[in-house]
């Protein structure tokens, strides 16, 4: 089991050092648009008036705390935003944040890497909201062997890692189809947040040239008859993998609640065989 720091990086809404603490008013309508609803929309759904939604997010009229909480849960807002919200409209933050490696979040930790163990000899790894590796099992490591380590040192983003010239980009078999899968899923989680953190992961990721003949505009559903594999060359030979992602269901607490665990399975009996071969060699 390997555990690494976490790259904390701004977040979703907050503003930059020096400026103006957004009103909340403007930062709820931001979410509100985000997610397409019309104001009706939000109030039906948070069961209050139009009209004294529309009041506050012109700041005619101040929400009480539980307002706050009650809207930013109908527009599903993440628990670092809710606390930027509640900021905003004049209250302390909700939700906490502690560092993953906190001792109050030691059996928050402890299923991480339950987790992670009991998926070998198949591949797991566990990264924070931007996509930064916190954890990985031992079957992670031979699949990465060989990649620049500049690219491994922490914080180690796997995205990049996947991507990157330098990285697992020349062995990935399917690379245009993988590619505009993961810049798809990309996408949607920076329309979903508009974090400026994935936002400039995206253009980097497509900014990075790409071997000759490959299509820069593959679409992910001509990777698969099910789901996007990723196929990866080897020393064992090409290893094909579907993937699953796992998150904490009831998190109070804002790191818990970004933590996702992305486990790899064998997309066919060879790989599993390669693979439970491997680990028997380590």
């Amino acid at each position: 089991m390997t555990t690494l720091p976490s790259d904390r990086g701004g977040t979703a809404t907050s503003p930059p050092p020096g400026a103006a603490e957004p009103a909340f008013g403007s930062l709820l309508r931001q979410w509100r648009q985000r997610r397409r609803l019309s104001q009706l929309d939000l109030a039906l759904d948070a069961d209050i008036s139009s009209r004294h939604l529309s009041f506050v997010e012109t700041g005619k009229s101040l929400p009480s705390r539980a307002m706050v909480l009650r809207l930013a849960e109908r527009l599903d807002v993440p628990l670092r935003d809710q606390n930027i919200l509640l900021l905003a409209a004049g209250y302390a933050p909700a939700f906490p944040e502690r560092p993953f490696d906190a001792p109050s979040l030691a059996s928050a930790r402890r299923a991480v890497e339950t987790v992670l163990a009991a998926h070998e000899p198949f591949p797991a790894l566990a990264v924070d909201r931007h996509w930064t590796m916190v954890a990985a099992n031992r079957a992670l490591a031979p699949l990465i062997a060989g990649v620049d380590p500049a690219l491994l040192t922490p914080p180690c983003n796997v995205l990049r890692l996947s991507l990157h010239p330098d990285g697992l980009q020349r062995r990935i078999r399917n690379l245009a189809a993988w590619r505009a899968h993961v810049l798809a899923r990309l996408h949607r989680q920076v329309e979903a947040t508009a974090d400026p953190v994935l936002a400039a992961l995206m253009e980097e990721l497509r900014a990075y040239p790409l071997p000759r003949g490959v299509a820069g505009r593959a679409s992910a559903a001509e990777g698969g008859d099910v789901c996007v594999p990723l196929v990866l060359d080897t020393a064992e030979g090409p290893l094909s993998f579907i993937s699953t992602t796992t998150v904490f269901g009831t998190p109070v607490d804002v790191t818990l609640a970004e933590i996702a665990v992305e486990a790899f399975f064998p997309a066919d009996p060879e790989t599993a065989e390669a693979l439970r071969a491997l680990a028997a060699g380590a």
